[in-house]
C-alpha cells in the first residue's frame, strides 16, 4: 500500500510510504541535490510528519539524480540574508535551528533512518547522513567535510555525529582539511556501514529485515544508544531497566515471543511509543 506525503508545491523532498517503509529522496537533481533553506525545512517537516505515524517500520533517505547531496547551495542562500538569519535561531523548544534540524529530526525518529549515499555526499549533505542510523554507499562516492573549504565549521549536528563514529584526531583531520575521501576510506574510517553499488535496493532489503522485529524494541534499542552513546555507566545502567521494563509488557514483545516459539513470521501492530 502506497500513501505519499503531502509536500509543498515545487518542493525538492518527496516521500513516499509503502507498507511501513518511507523513501525520502532529495529531488533537486539539476543542483546536485544542493540544499536551500527550504529544502532544509522541508527535511524537518518530512520527519516530524513521519514521526507521527505510529504504522512506520523504516526510513530510506537517498538523492535522485547523480548525487546524494553537494551540500549548501551557497548562491542561493545567501540571496536571502534575513531569512539565514532566522534560520540560524534555535528554536528553545527543540534546541536546534533550522540547519541543525534539517539532521538531527531524523535522529528523533522512534524508527531505523538508512541513507543511500552515491555521488557527492559533501557538506550539509555529509551531515544529513551521518544523522541516519545506518549509511549504505558506493564505493566510488565523494565524502567530505567541505565546510572547512569556506573557511567555517560543520555547524549541522555533524560535530556529535562525528564524534560518535571516529575517534577525535579523525574527525578533527576531517574537518580541518576538508579533504574528499571515496565511499570505501569512508567506510575504513567509520562513516559508511556497509558498501553496495546499488545502495537503495540494498537499504531497501535492510528495511525490509528491520520490519521482522518488534517495532517497540527497535524503538527502545535507538533511543538506548542515542541518549547514553556519550553518557556514564551508571545512567546507562538506569536506562536499560527502564527501557527493558517497558518492553516486557509491550503487546508487540509478547508477539515476537509467541513468533519465535512457533517459528512463524511476527505480525506486529503499531509502535506503542
Amino acid at each position: 500500500m502506497s500513501s505519499p506525503l503531502e509536500s509543498r508545491d515545487n518542493s525538492h523532498v518527496t516521500c513516499t510510504v509503502v507498507d511501513g517503509i518511507a523513501h525520502v529522496r532529495l529531488a533537486r537533481p539539476e543542483k546536485l541535490n544542493a540544499l536551500t533553506l527550504q529544502i532544509l525545512d522541508d527535511l524537518a517537516g518530512t520527519a516530524r510528519t513521519l514521526r507521527r505515524d505510529r504504522s512506520l517500520r523504516a526510513v530510506v533517505l537517498s538523492g535522485e539524480g547523480d548525487a546524494f547531496c553537494a551540500g549548501l547551495d551557497f548562491a542561493h542562500v545567501l540571496k536571502q540574508p534575513a531569512r539565514v538569519v532566522t534560520s540560524f535561531v534555535p528554536r528553545p523548544w527543540r534546541g536546534t535551528n533550522t540547519f541543525q534540524e534539517a539532521c538531527w529530526a531524523w535522529r528523533r525518529l522512534p524508527v531505523p533512518v538508512i541513507a543511500a549515499v552515491h555521488g557527492h555526499c559533501l557538506g550539509g549533505g555529509l551531515q544529513i547522513a551521518l544523522a541516519a542510523d545506518f549509511r549504505v554507499a558506493t564505493p566510488d562516492s565523494q565524502w567530505s567535510v567541505l565546510e572547512g573549504k569556506w573557511g567555517i565549521i560543520p555547524d549541522m549536528s555533524g560535530v556529535r555525529s562525528l564524534k560518535e563514529l571516529v575517534g577525535i584526531d579523525v574527525a578533527k583531520k576531517l574537518t580541518m582539511t576538508a579533504e574528499v575521501v571515496s565511499g570505501k576510506e569512508a567506510q575504513d574510517l567509520g562513516l559508511v556501514t556497509t558498501l553496495d553499488s546499488d545502495p537503495v535496493a540494498a537499504a531497501m532489503e535492510l528495511a525490509e529485515q528491520l520490519k521482522g522485529r518488534s517495532p517497540d524494541q527497535l524503538a527502545a534499542a535507538k533511543r538506548l544508544f542515542d541518549d547514553t552513546w556519550t553518557a556514564g555507566p551508571r545512567y546507562t545502567f538506569f536506562r536499560e531497566r527502564v527501557e527493558q521494563a517497558w518492553l516486557l509488557a509491550a503487546r508487540n514483545t509478547a508477539v515476537a515471543r509467541k513468533a519465535a516459539f512457533a517459528r512463524v513470521v511476527p505480525e506486529f501492530g503499531p509502535r506503542g511509543r
